[in-house]
């Protein structure tokens, strides 16, 4: 049986919704975070060194990392619904968005989160000053221009499209979708970003997300209220 190994309000939700859209039989083993550090307990380095979410475990096989999970998984049970036929030019998008989304995007959410940390975390009063400085000058200087434009770019690649490939939901828009559900814990999609607010709209209305979500339990990305 293959495992997903599913820590709570993390990345590993996508692949238990990729897991139900391949129509594939899997178990769940839940791992909670830590409640003062938000971080994953030492029981995942048992199944992994890192000791992070996602990994998955299928017929002795260990697997982490979410890109390396799908694609190890459409490759091994896709039945050509969620992957773009070899040599296509669906198929070069398709890589594309797949290592976009941890490669350019996530870096700047993680990041986003930790300037936030910094700015409400205690310290002496006369330290407060100086760290929120540096957080101004890292946000000014470089994190939010960099948000703005790749939320300016994933908005432009949905015009006129219902996923981020063309009109048929591929395993890219999976791996893109933790990056979108970041992306609106951070801005007003509505508001500023219609067509990702749409792409989220169609991806939490499919039966397989939803069944995905009542699989893996309460999910609330980190910074959201």
């Amino acid at each position: 049986m293959l495992t997903v190994h599913h820590l709570e309000n993390s990345r590993s939700q996508r692949i238990l919704w990729l897991l139900e859209e391949l129509g594939v039989d899997y178990e769940i083993r839940h791992y909670k975070r830590d409640p003062e550090t938000s971080l994953a307990p030492p029981e995942l380095t048992k199944i992994h060194p890192l000791g992070k979410s996602p990994v998955i475990t299928d017929d002795g096989v260990t697997v982490a990392e979410s890109g390396a999970i799908v694609e190890y998984l459409v490759g091994k049970y896709d039945n050509g619904t969620l992957l773009p036929a070899e040599g296509s030019p669906e198929r070069l998008a398709y890589t594309y968005w797949l290592h976009y989304a941890e490669g350019s995007f996530m870096p700047l959410m993680i990041l986003s989160l930790i300037m936030s940390r910094i700015e409400t975390a205690p310290m002496p009063f006369f330290v407060k000053p100086i760290a929120k400085g540096i957080v101004a000058k890292v946000r000014n200087g470089y994190l939010d221009p960099n948000v703005t434009r790749n939320l300016a770019f994933m908005e432009s690649s949905l015009e006129g499209r219902n996923w981020f490939v063309g009109d048929t939901l591929t395993a890219a828009d999976i791996q893109m979708s933790f990056a979108v559900e970041a992306a609106e814990v951070r801005t007003d999609l509505a508001t500023h970003y219609p067509n990702l607010k749409g792409y989220l709209e169609r991806m939490r209305a499919r039966p397989a997300y939803k069944k995905a979500l009542e699989k893996g339990g309460p999910y609330k990305l980190m910074g959201k209220d």
